[in-house]
């Protein structure tokens, strides 16, 4: 029996961004029994911040209590956009290049949240992309602007909405017995470790059962 463990963000959120420490040791100490995925579930102008003031305020907060040695860098947004598609969809558009693990959308959140790279641009997140995949910026960019990877980011966006939760990140834990775990929010691995034990041995059981017992009675 095996457990997908689907991680739900926004390149451009802070907590997503302090959540990558919990996501990369969750990867490690369950690689070979767990299935992890990444989607993207875009922040909407509600979640976002309409000044820089009020920027720098939510990464005080974030940073504080994620004990951060350092503050990350607003400098990447206008506070202009509804929604900031460009790095999401460059990282979702790295996908078709073959790269489905974590380091090109690692390179985009670093590049803007730590460096203050104007990585809401198309052209600007299309070159940290691309040098992060080694594939050709004018056909990462091209990718990234089409109708498909759009479409799939707000499938993925609308399934992130349908879990009835507002925060990213969001952590949802799927068994083959059913069982559904939804952590929204969340940004530290010790619950994650505590829920991921839980369903795993779960669903060893049932595996011991079937052996000696087979399956139900029709």
């Amino acid at each position: 029996m095996r457990i997908t463990v689907t991680y739900y963000l926004d390149v451009i959120s802070s907590w997503c961004f302090f959540a990558e420490p919990a996501w990369a040791e969750l990867k490690k100490h369950y690689e070979g029994r767990t299935e992890f995925l990444w989607k993207i579930a875009l922040m909407d102008k509600a979640s976002l911040p309409t000044s820089q003031e009020q920027h720098e305020w939510f990464y005080r907060r974030s940073g504080t209590i994620m004990r951060s040695p350092f503050m990350l860098s607003s400098d990447w947004c206008d506070h202009q956009q509804s929604e900031y598609l460009a790095p999401n969809c460059v990282a979702e558009a790295a996908k078709d290049f073959g790269i489905t693990d974590d380091h090109v959308r690692l390179a985009l959140a670093y590049a803007g949240l730590r460096e203050g790279k104007r990585f809401a641009e198309w052209e600007i997140a299309a070159e940290i992309g691309a040098k992060a995949a080694s594939v050709d910026a004018k056909e990462l960019l091209e990718r990234a602007r089409s109708t498909v990877v759009e479409t799939r980011v707000r499938a993925d966006t609308a399934d992130f909405h349908l879990l009835q939760v507002t925060q990213r990140p969001t952590f949802v834990f799927d068994s083959e017995i059913g069982d559904r775990a939804v952590f929204s929010g969340f940004a530290r691995v010790a619950p994650l470790v505590a829920a991921l034990d839980a369903m795993l041995d779960d669903a060893q059981a049932y595996t011991a059962y079937a052996a000696h017992f087979g399956a139900p009675p029709a």
